[in-house]
Formats: structure tokens, C-alpha cells, sequence
């Protein structure tokens, strides 16, 4: 009887058949398929051995049944209650944490809230008003507001005095709101990184919202410390499928968006070569999870919050790093390149 592998997916329309043919077409004992639901009863089995969440932060019954698909011991990708960790001061905080370069960031209360909440009753936490000089002080001008749970280039803005700050803080309406230190970069990175320890670093056009297919655009010493902080990011989250952006100022790779567990892997987004790099790696880590060994989850000790991130799970099942080749040409195959070690 073959292992399934289930893919929840959204409108994107290149991956996920690329996926699944890549996959079924390798005969290994494994299938995949379309997750099909119906509703879900309490303690159901589920007859999946992986699971990839490409959509359920828009689905919230696909995140409802992905949290009780842990709970049966299937590995979801990525682990839907890691989900709740996905917040731009969260963000810095570890990164900081773990040692990796972070912009400075201040979370700021929301300038407005739904119905009901009374400033004089509910708010009794808050500090009004806000000391926008300090904040201004911490952080720098300029400096960038963005929404703290936010993505794709959203509720973004480049703020060159306090008064711009104060501007787009006011019309933040009900988003929380984060002003960080402003990166004035020289290089730009997109990493896509799969199962920790398949690192892919793209170099990235974020005004022009495009990647660019120049494989020797980092020194291997930089490659390295792009690859190696990728992973430790990934390793500290848990995430087995993340991309993650590295503004480059003075050979210093500054993390600045990295929570993204539901990455870009569209076909004319990622170029063909990327997306053939994608395809191929995610199909190998699929199959590669689902051939594991499958335990029950001991949801006395909670490790059904953890996922695959379970102790020494999260390290030592973690080969060397792999990444694209930094300092040298394309060669043929021209896709597997990215195996090639930094």
C-alpha cells in the first residue's frame, strides 16, 4: 500500500500539479494527491503521512482540520500552530535572539479597534500618548512602517520624517503596526529554504517585485553566512518550508522578512530555473518525510505543538547545508546545480 502525501492549495495553479507529477512519477511507494474534505469528525484518522499547507492562513477550516491532522501523528508542512508565531516583532526578537542581524523594530499599539472597546475602560495597559520622538530615536530615519502580520508587500511604507510616521500610523486603521529600522541595502536576497537544509539563495529585485537568474551574485563567504542563517532561522521556527529576505548593506545580511511558511512558488514568479529547483526539492523532502518511520504523538508532553520540531528532531536529523552554487557559472544539468554544497 503506497504512503500518501496530501497537498491544500488555494488558486495557485503551476506548483501544485508540477508537484504532485513530480512526486507520483518517481514510483517510490509514494503518492500524491489533492487533500479532498468533507468535514471532520473528533479523533478521525487521517490516512495522510505529509501534508503541504500552501493556503490555510486563508482557510480557516483547512487550518482547523490541519491542527487535528498533527494531532494524528501526520507531519504537516508547515506545522499549523507555528502559524501563530508569525509576527514582524516576534520576528526580530528572535532572530536577535539566536544571533542573526535584525533591523530595529517597535511594535506600536493599533490606532483603532472594532466596536465595543472603550479607550477609557478597555486600554488601561496603553501609555498615551505615544513617545514618537524615542521611537523615532531607536529606530532611525528613515524607517519603514509595515503591518506586523502582514505579506506581500502590503501596508508597506518608507517613512523619511516623523511626520510621514505619524501620517500612515493614522490611517493604519485596525492593523498592528510595526516601525522598523530602514536597511539602506546594496544586495538584496530571497532564500528559499526547504526541511532545513535545503537553502536556496536568489538574488531579488523588491522594487520591481522580480527575481533575477544571476547564479555567482555572492562571495562564498557571504553565500555561506546567507545559507547558515537561513537555517538557523528555520531550525529555531521549525519550519520545513519558509522564504526569507536578506537585505545585504556593508556585507551584512540583515533579516528582514522571514516568516513566510506559505512561500511564492509560482512558475513566472520564480523563473523556470527556480521553479524547477522548487518542484524537485519539495518532491524530495515529501517523500523523504513520509518514508519516515511513523510514531504516535505524545500529546501528554504536548509534541503535537512542536510538530517535527521535537527535541533533538529539529538538529540532528539536519544534513550539511545545500545551496545554489555562489561563485560559479551554471553548468548542466542546468536545475541541479542548487545541490552543489557552498
Amino acid at each position: 500500500m503506497s504512503l500518501r502525501i496530501g497537498l491544500v492549495v488555494g488558486r495557485e495553479w503551476s506548483f501544485p500539479p508540477a508537484f504532485i507529477e513530480e512526486v507520483n512519477r518517481r514510483g517510490e511507494g509514494v503518492v500524491a494527491e489533492y487533500v479532498k474534505l468533507g468535514g471532520t469528525s473528533m479523533n478521525e484518522l487521517v490516512d495522510y503521512a505529509v501534508i503541504i499547507d500552501r493556503i490555510s492562513h486563508e482557510v480557516p477550516y483547512y487550518r482547523t482540520y490541519l491542527k487535528h491532522a498533527v494531532l494524528q501523528g501526520a507531519v504537516v508542512v508547515n506545522n499549523p500552530f507555528m502559524w501563530s508565531s508569525d509576527d514582524k516583532l516576534f520576528d526580530a526578537s528572535l532572530a536577535t535572539r539566536l544571533g542573526v542581524a535584525s533591523p530595529r523594530t517597535v511594535a506600536l499599539p493599533n490606532k483603532e479597534y472594532i466596536a465595543g472597546i472603550k479607550h477609557d475602560e478597555s486600554l488601561r495597559n496603553l501609555r498615551y500618548p505615544l513617545d514618537w520622538e524615542a521611537i523615532v530615536d531607536y529606530v532611525g530615519l528613515p524607517c519603514i512602517l509595515k503591518d506586523a502580520h502582514g505579506g506581500g508587500w502590503r501596508d508597506v511604507y518608507v517613512c523619511r520624517t516623523i511626520e510621514d510616521l505619524l501620517e500612515h500610523y493614522n490611517a493604519s486603521g485596525q492593523l498592528t503596526m510595526v516601525v522598523q529600522e530602514f536597511i539602506e541595502w546594496d544586495h538584496f536576497v530571497r532564500c528559499l529554504a526547504l526541511g532545513r537544509r535545503d537553502v536556496l539563495p536568489m538574488k531579488y529585485d523588491p522594487r520591481g517585485r522580480r527575481y533575477l537568474v544571476e547564479h555567482a551574485h555572492l562571495s562564498p563567504e557571504l553565500g555561506r553566512r546567507v545559507v547558515d542563517d537561513s537555517l538557523t532561522l528555520m531550525r529555531g521556527l521549525g519550519y520545513d518550508m519558509c522564504s526569507l529576505e536578506w537585505a545585504i548593506k556593508d556585507g551584512v545580511p540583515y533579516a528582514i522578512d522571514f516568516m513566510n511558511p506559505a512561500p511564492d512558488m509560482d512558475l513566472y514568479s520564480l523563473t523556470p530555473h527556480y521553479f524547477e529547483w522548487a518542484v524537485q526539492h519539495m518532491a524530495d523532502m515529501a517523500i523523504r518525510f513520509a518514508r519516515e518511520p511513523r510514531r504516535p504523538v505524545d500529546i501528554r508532553r504536548g509534541e503535537f505543538l512542536l510538530g517535527r520540531r521535537d527535541g533533538a528532531d529539529a538538529w540532528s536529523d539536519v544534513e550539511a547545508p545545500r545551496g545554489i552554487s555562489v561563485d560559479t557559472e551554471v553548468t548542466e544539468p542546468p536545475v541541479r546545480v542548487a545541490d552543489a554544497r557552498l
